[in-house]
């Protein structure tokens, strides 16, 4: 028996096991069967007697499953995995048969068995995906073969195809086979709802971005345009709906998609697509705001289309379409819409039909130039500046087209353009676009006459056109167009160079560099250069220099400096030997280096340290070279520091002796210490700075630490000397303490970022002592406190205060750099106790009035403390190392200190403790869910934060009532604190920092009352119009509440809620809030809120209506001129 014959008889349901066993052959590759091969070796006969056999075996199959197992996806089967092996070789089976099927076969068994596979395939789970992947091929193969009913099988293929493109990481292949059955969409209605679901999935194509990429991916949106007229629209709407989140890629593939579907569309669809898309990307290209999202990109698809424009279908198509659009935005009202409208003209032009004859062509042409010209002289400057980035193009694309009278007229209104005294944009847009202009060389012999003419323009009062104007002479430069001294003196360009901000400055650089660093000249030129240019501006020369390294390599850098090197020898030598100062007789040129005068020379020494920093880098990573340069350097800067000792030039030697080792300047290096050492206290800083720079990066800050250290620790008071009666005999240098400079130099040292990690570096021990020392200065303290009469032996008050400081912003920093616990802050929390302690009870009022004098030094003395640790703690809690305890503990010593006699004084402090506070515990919205079921741990700091806030706003009031000029400067000095608290606060807009707006409005409201309750006259009332007509505390808390929109919006929305309590219903009470609310409406802000807060109040105030009418002068005055108020805010 044949194998043919063998195989047919297993396709049985009683033989089904060998049947499985066969294709378990077929599937072996070791094996010679194979399925396809035998059904093509059957004769016809025989295959359709196996295609009738499949059928009954895939029935019989099927039949012997529940029918709730069906429907479950057989899941629920007695042996599921024996069905599902069954049913996956009967679709093998089936797809080799569709494989050999031959013309005049019979299948409409084998179409049986293709429905019931289909059926099959709608209820097959997850877990039987090879068994789907056969069943989709099989109806892939299906359609391809163009048999019956092959639309069903082809639509099931497709979809499935184009889900699954969209789950694959490397969708490739499907979206190959999605491409392969393109042809499947022109048997689908799209009209039909039943296809809803396919449409759906092709819009969604249009926002994957690996069909966008994808060459068969982009066939097929291109072909999509192409499947129904109705559909067009849709996908526009879609592209439209995703261009925000397009990248400037992905656009371009969208508009590589829109332009070929533009280009095969013919017809219906050609109409729908220009309509519908490219003329809909038009309007949108001229109504969209500047602004939008998606401006650039619908401008980055349009663009494309004119780029095409060299195409004479693409031309007609461009004229059409902006026809009815584009010249009736060119005089439209709105300036913004003028303004795109002249990019869009610009970059289209010239607008005509290909088709026009000649002279209707050239009319056409001639009324765009007119256009133009109108535009240029628009009466909006945004107008103007587009109108001149367009024409420039169009002269620089079209030039030798046009006549020269309309060359030279365009030309000579970008000159008066760039002179537009009424807008810096304009005269910025002629500077960037002429250097367009430059790209034609037919232009440069019109614009060398002509750009002369703007020569002051480098001059000009705004940064972005001096930068502009600059970039012209570059890029005249860069064409040959001209030469920049002829337009611009250098002279006035060193001058703008010395003085001019970063991005004009480093294109001047760019502009001179082979002026003054002529790189393929000999290095001796390279000198001879830098000292002309610092002769003609040293200030010019250090900026041209800082910029150098940007220009050329590092290596030439460094052979400039070595060149300098030599010429500042050359002025040494008349006081060494030849052989002490040149390394060799080469370094001697027959040709002498001119002798400098000391100012060139200090010049020249600041252009190496200039130079040396911008190399830094990269010698670090070049040892070789780092190491030659120290030594080059280092031979001769003992001879720098005995040949050139003016102070001009001390600066910069110092400045380059700090970039070198030690070792390399050892005579100078011995001494930086002792120059520290004998410095006076009052020296300025440019005496110390570099020798501070010298020991921070010689790696010798822990002398420095330890010189001030014990400059510290020798000026505190010493205690009980005269009792040592073991004192031996020394002979010791007697040294002068003095710690104002030991503070001066830590705070230099803390000031700057290199030198404060250098300090930071050294460890914790030497900071340790150091930190010790200082908090020892507390004694001072206590004893100018103790006794206000001046000794001679006791440091002074103002040098205590700043040890004080000190003190803290060291703990800071070692809580910050060596503490993993709370080390440090401990040692601030001792410092606040004894602040609580020892410094408050002085803050008292003096009982004696004979003592009041002493005692009110001595309490602004306990108020300069308390105010200085309290700065501490804001700057501890600023940079994050607070933690609860500790912010627990300062906020108790802020209302501790406020309660105190002078507490008052230190207001403006306990403010700005109070802002750094709530923002440290601010909870972003976000977040808000997460903690709402947790015990929130910074309730209870707000909650204090709240109370404090309560008694400065009373303190101040109280000061105001009894010393109504310390009062005022009180409230100003406190305003920067209240402005930068309520800012905060306001961001929170719930418990318990609500209660801040409640205060505020509580106290604006009882003075504004109190002040309406004194009156006695009805002329009295006057509606306030600004904060200066209110009550003093009212117009300086509203002042502040006015400074911000976000601030005035919380307050409002507290008077609101507050009215809708009826907490408040008194006539006065509600005349008060309407003044109020009167000032907050001159101001032009919140006008919704106010509204709001006024509607509250309308519904207050009119139960006083009947009340009035028979009622006083005064209260009838009071209701009419509220009502009044209340209608003009109102009616906004």
């Amino acid at each position: 028996m044949s194998k043919r014959e063998t195989f047919l008889r297993t396709v049985c349901k009683k033989n089904r096991e060998n049947f499985l066993l066969f294709i378990q052959l077929h599937k072996d590759k070791a094996e010679p069967f194979d399925v396809e091969e035998v059904v093509q070796e059957m004769p016809r006969d025989q295959r359709q007697t196996l295609w009738g056999k499949l059928a009954l075996l895939l029935q019989d199959v099927l039949q012997e499953l529940p029918e709730e197992s069906r429907e479950e996806g057989m899941e629920a089967a007695a042996d599921p995995k024996h069905v599902m092996a069954v049913v996956d070789g009967v679709t093998l089976v089936a797809s080799a048969s569709l494989n050999v099927l031959q013309e005049g076969d019979s299948y409409s068994a084998l179409l049986e068995t293709a429905h019931r596979l289909h059926a099959v395939l709608e209820s097959l789970p997850v877990s039987e995906a090879p068994l789907q992947i056969h069943i989709l091929t099989l109806c892939e193969t299906w359609w391809k073969k163009s048999l019956k009913e092959k639309e069903k099988f082809g639509r099931t293929a497709f979809l499935a195809a184009l889900q699954k493109s969209f789950t694959l990481k490397k969708p490739g292949v499907e979206i190959q086979r999605v491409w392969s059955l393109h042809d499947v969409l022109l048997s689908l209605d799209f009209t039909s709802e039943d296809n809803k679901q396919a449409t759906d999935l092709l819009l969604q194509c249009f926002q994957f971005p690996n069909f966008i990429k994808n060459d068969d991916g982009k066939r097929f949106l291109v072909f999509l345009f192409s499947w129904d007229v109705g559909f067009i629209p849709m996908i526009h709407g879609t592209v439209k709906n995703g261009l925000e989140f397009y990248s400037k890629t992905r656009t371009a593939h969208i508009t590589e998609i829109y332009f070929r579907a533009w280009k095969k569309a013919s017809g219906d669809f050609l109409e729908q697509i220009e309509s519908s898309c490219v003329q809909d990307l038009m309007r949108c290209a001229i109504l969209l705001s500047r602004s939008s999202p998606v401006f650039d990109k619908v401008r980055q698809i349009v663009n494309y289309f004119h780029k095409k424009k060299s195409c004479p279908r693409v031309e007609k198509m461009l004229y059409h379409l902006y026809k009815p659009v584009l010249w009736r935005a060119l005089s439209a009202p709105n300036f913004e819409v003028r303004a795109n409208a002249a990019l869009l003209f610009a970059e289209a032009f010239p607008l005509h039909d290909p088709e026009q004859n000649c002279s209707n062509m050239d009319k056409t042409i001639q009324k765009q130039l007119d256009t133009a010209m109108e535009l240029l002289n628009d009466t909006h400057p945004t107008v103007r500046s587009s109108a001149t980035l367009g024409v420039c193009k169009v002269l620089a694309k079209f030039w030798e087209l046009f006549p020269p009278t309309i060359i030279t007229d365009f030309l000579k209104k970008m000159m008066e353009l760039a002179t537009d005294s009424s807008s810096a944009d304009v005269r910025c847009s002629v500077f960037k676009s002429l250097p367009i202009v430059l790209e034609n060389p037919l232009s440069h012999p019109i614009l060398e006459k002509l750009l002369p003419t703007l020569k002051y323009s480098l001059h000009d009062s705004s940064e972005k056109v001096r930068a502009a104007f600059v970039d012209v002479l570059i890029k005249g430069k860069e064409v040959r167009a001209l030469k920049f001294w002829d337009v611009c003196q250098t002279d006035h360009l060193l001058t703008r160079l010395a003085i001019d901000t970063h991005p004009v400055s480093k294109r001047i650089v760019d502009l001179l560099f082979k002026s003054f660093f002529p790189v393929s000249e000999p290095e001796r030129e390279w000198c001879c250069r830098c000292i002309t240019l610092i002769q003609m501006n040293p200030a010019a020369a250090r900026k041209f220099y800082h910029y150098a390294a940007q220009h050329t390599a590092s290596s030439n850098i460094l052979n400039l400096m070595l060149a300098i090197r030599r010429v500042l020898n050359s002025c040494i030598q008349k006081n060494s030997e030849l052989s002490e100062i040149n390394d060799s007789n080469k370094e001697n040129s027959a040709q002498a280096d001119p002798l400098l005068d000391t100012v060139t020379v200090a010049r020249l020494l600041e252009v190496v340290v200039i130079m040396w920093k911008t190399v830094e880098k990269a010698l670090k990573r070049n040892e070789d070279a780092r190491k030659y340069m120290f030594s080059k350097f280092g031979n001769v800067m003992s001879k720098y520091f005995q040949a050139f000792e003016d102070e001009q030039c001390t600066a910069p030697l110092v400045q380059l002796a700090s970039f070198m080792p030690p070792a390399a300047v050892p005579t100078f290096s011995c001494g930086v210490l002792s120059r520290l050492r004998r410095m006076d206290s009052g020296a300025a800083p440019a005496q110390y700075s570099q020798l501070l720079h010298c020991m921070c990066s010689w790696g010798l800050c822990a002398d420095v630490l330890e010189l001030t250290t014990d400059w510290l620790s020798d000026a505190l008071p010493k205690h009980g000397d005269k009792g040592n009666a073991n004192r031996k005999v020394r002979i010791q240098e007697t040294v002068e303490a003095k710690p104002d400079l030991a503070l001066t130099y830590l705070e230099y040292l803390f000031n700057h970022t290199s030198t404060r990690e250098k300090v930071l570096s050294v460890g914790e021990g030497p900071l340790k002592q150091l930190h010790t020392v200082l908090g020892n200065w507390q004694s001072v303290l206590n004893s100018h406190l103790s006794s206000a009469s001046e000794d001679p032996e006791r440091p002074e008050v103002e040098t205590s205060l700043r040890v004080f400081m000190y003190h803290g912003r060291l703990s800071a920093h070692l809580q910050h750099n060596f503490s993993e616990g709370r080390d440090y802050l401990l040692s601030t929390e001792r410092v606040a106790s004894w602040v609580a302690e020892e410094v408050l009870p002085f803050m008292a009022k003096p009982s004696n009035q004979e003592d009041s004098e002493d005692s009110e030094t001595t309490q602004r003395l306990a108020a300069k403390i308390t105010e200085s640790f309290l700065t501490v703690c804001r700057d501890v809690i600023l940079v994050g190392l607070a933690d609860k305890a500790f912010k627990d503990q300062i906020l108790h010593l802020c209302l501790l200190t406020l309660v105190s006699g002078a507490g008052y004084l230190c207001v403006p402090a306990v403010l700005h403790i109070l802002k750094e506070v709530v923002t440290d515990a601010f909870v972003p919205e976000e977040n808000e869910r997460d903690l709402e079921n947790q015990e929130d741990p910074t309730s209870f700091n707000l909650g204090v934060v709240a109370k404090i806030f309560q008694v400065i706003i009373e303190l101040l009031a109280r000061r105001l009532r009894k010393e109504p000029e310390e009062g005022k400067q009180l409230c100003q000095a406190a305003v920067p604190g209240l402005a930068d608290f309520l800012q905060v606060a306001q961001t929170w807009g719930r418990e318990p920092l609500c209660g801040v707006f409640s205060t505020l409005f509580a106290v604006i409201i009882v003075e504004k009352t109190h002040l309406l309750q004194k009156m006695s006259h009805p002329e009295e009332m006057i509606t306030p119009e600004s904060v200066e007509d209110m009550p003093p505390l009212s117009s300086v808390l509203l002042s502040v509440i006015l400074k911000s929109p976000c601030v005035t919006r919380a307050f409002l929305t507290e008077v609101s809620s507050t009215l809708d309590s009826e907490d408040i219903s008194s006539l006065n009470n509600l005349a008060s809030i309407l003044h109020v609310l009167a000032v907050i409406k001159h101001t032009g802000q919140c006008k919704v809120s106010l509204k709001s807060a006024a509607a509250s109040v309308q519904q207050q105030l009119h139960k006083h209506a009947f009340t009035c009418k028979d009622s006083k002068d005064i209260p009838r005055v009071l209701y009419e001129s509220s009502v009044k108020t209340l209608n003009e805010i109102l009616d906004l």
